[in-house]
């Protein structure tokens, strides 16, 4: 039983070295990403068809794995990173709300027909407060109706890139252009209903909480795949969202606890003076996502992606653009007989990276992925999705990646850089849609692709795309670390060089 209140957004609008670890005998304290509960959880992508004919949607439902009332903090965001719509679902304890976004943004009603429980009334396991609740005032409104005009500025935001509720200037570009109204989601845990967007500051002092409660899930419906040489549908497909954890949790709004994250999932738009504030894992840059592309059933795979942007508070509207063509690191294609594939070595002056905006639903098939060659339809793609950093990210140095000579530098450091990582990796997350038709069933199969480091893991060496020679000392494309861990006590050598190093302890960061 869930209460919900609408509100709209204002104008305002791996492998270079060993990952960090909070220095904590808390088990759960580290940078890697798992589906557990969780503080906040990312939709990655959705798509919906606004013209209501297709029936393609995208659902999501989150969980309240605890005896305490909670609420959640839905922000849809455009393709370009841009908050353009935020309502709160008021969760007692235990709880589960299921949201439909062609209800949302087709029907303009958040969880028809029963959203208006009162927060007030608990469940039959839950307990009646929360002591981390600054105010409930607003979370017993029923949603109602959305006014038709706000709807269609949010409409437009997600499928014509401009945003133009009513009284205001029109703000563009702040998405793509295409037919479905496509995005991503955030759910985060807060403390009261306010209308605040995470480009607010104080939405991070005065809403923000930390417990690790919150699990979700989320089913692409009556798919429609991207790409342009997709021959083949499905019907639908599921995965958990992702899950980021507040490391360490709980504490009220606006607390103030010491994290060893070296930066956070928020970090761009946290205040300047408490940059770790929202404490939640930040996410890799690197990732190995199998594909299948081709063979007797014409099996296809899409990669949906998403990825960071290099805007922050009080960016103009027309910096949004910066979100749509984000390099990317480099992408390999290895086949089934480990033969790899690139888009080419190319000079500094000669050529520019890939790029990929905030959110995003590919076919291997498509321009930013190296061609398949031979005969094999499987295989798997080695993804160094950073972006090449930000002057708005908070740790703009260099986190321990492989310097290089002076006269090579990438296409993704800054100008007069000398180290082949440059500023902190950007944070990313990949998921792999595997679909085909057999026997005239669509199939299809959901899974996340394998980060090769986590968010802690310095940025990664650029192996072929981006330069002509690897420096010295430059690590293979492989997982983080790549260095045997001994036990306490023993060591490992081959006569005359240490072959493992420190032990199975958690290191300080």
């Amino acid at each position: 039983m869930t209460l919900l209140r609408l509100f709209v957004a204002s104008l305002l609008l791996s492998t270079a070295a060993s990952a960090a670890v909070p220095a904590s005998i808390n088990n759960d304290d580290s940078c890697d990403i798992k589906v557990g509960p969780a503080a906040t959880l990312l939709l990655p992508y959705f798509e919906v068809d606004v013209s209501g004919t297709s029936g393609q949607t995208t659902l999501f439902t989150i969980t309240n794995v605890s005896r305490y009332p909670e609420i959640a903090h839905v922000t849809l965001w455009t393709d370009w990173a841009f908050p353009v719509l935020t309502f709160n679902l008021f969760l007692t304890g235990y709880d589960v709300q299921a949201i439909n976004l062609a209800d949302v943004l087709v029907n303009r009603v958040i969880a028809p027909p029963n959203g208006t429980t009162s927060a007030a009334t608990p469940g039959t396991l839950s307990t009646g407060t929360n002591p981390n609740f600054r105010a409930t005032s607003g979370c017993g409104a029923s949603p109602g109706l959305v006014p038709a005009s706000i709807m269609t500025a949010v409409r437009e935001a997600l499928t014509i890139g401009v945003f133009h509720p009513p009284g205001t200037s029109s703000c563009r570009p702040i998405g793509g252009t295409h037919a479905n109204a496509i995005g991503y989601a955030t759910i985060d845990l807060v403390a009261s209903c306010s209308d605040r967007m995470p480009l607010d500051a104080t939405y991070y002092t005065a809403d923000l909480l930390f417990d690790n409660i919150l699990i979700g899930d989320y089913q692409q419906i009556g798919a429609n795949p991207a790409g342009t040489n997709v021959r083949r549908a499905f019907d639908a497909a599921g995965n958990p969202m992702v899950h980021i954890r507040a490391i360490p949790e709980g504490g009220g709004a606006g607390s103030i606890v010491a994290t060893a994250l070296p930066y956070t999932f928020y970090d761009r738009y946290t205040p300047s003076a408490m940059r770790t504030i929202d404490r939640r894992q930040p996410l890799p840059s690197t990732f190995a996502a199998r594909y299948i592309q081709g063979g007797s059933s014409l099996f296809e795979t899409n990669q949906t992606i998403w990825r960071e942007g290099t805007t922050g508070p009080g960016a103009s509207c027309d910096s949004y653009h910066d979100n749509e063509p984000l390099n990317i690191g480099e992408i390999i294609r290895f086949d089934e007989h480990e033969n790899p594939t690139t888009l080419g070595t190319c000079f500094i002056e000669a050529c520019s990276p890939p790029t990929l905006p905030a959110t995003s639903s590919s076919n291997t098939r498509d321009s930013q992925y190296p061609f398949l060659l031979g005969t094999d339809v499987g295989g798997w793609l080695y993804m160094n999705l950073n972006n090449g950093g930000s002057s708005k990210y908070s740790v703009t140095r260099d986190l321990g990646g492989v310097s290089a000579p002076t006269n090579e530098r990438t296409a993704l450091a800054p100008a007069g850089s000398t180290t082949i990582a440059g500023p902190r990796p950007s944070q990313n997350w990949v998921t792999t849609s595997l679909f085909g038709t057999v026997a005239g069933n669509h199939l299809t199969a959901e899974l996340d692709a394998a980060p090769l480091g986590n968010g802690c893991t310095p940025a990664s060496f650029l192996s072929v795309r981006w330069i002509d020679t690897a420096p010295p000392g430059a690590p293979p494309i492989g997982p983080a670390g790549g260095v045997f861990v001994c036990p306490p006590g023993t060591t490992l050598t081959n006569g005359t060089t240490t072959l493992c190093t420190g032990t199975n302890g958690n290191p300080k960061p």
